[in-house]
């Protein structure tokens, strides 16, 4: 998979993603949102955006540490 940057421009180019291969590289940093948050889901559309995989190992594991808003019940 030549001269392509993203997964998008691979099925593109060659009709499938088979092939491949995303690359870390120096912008492919770990992050502290959780799962499932608008800034994680705006991460992972970026990565796949430049290529590089979507899951860093590093990337936060759990919930440990936040903080949830709590509704009363009606």
């Amino acid at each position: 998979m030549k001269n392509v940057r993203n997964v998008f421009e691979a099925i593109l180019k060659y009709g499938h993603d088979e092939d491949f291969d995303p690359t870390p590289s120096d912008e492919f940093e770990p992050t502290d949102a959780p799962a499932g948050s608008p800034e994680k889901i705006d991460i992972l559309r970026k990565r796949v955006e430049l290529g590089l995989p979507l899951w860093h190992e590093s990337d936060r594991m759990d919930y440990s540490g936040l903080t949830g808003a709590v509704r009363p019940r009606e």
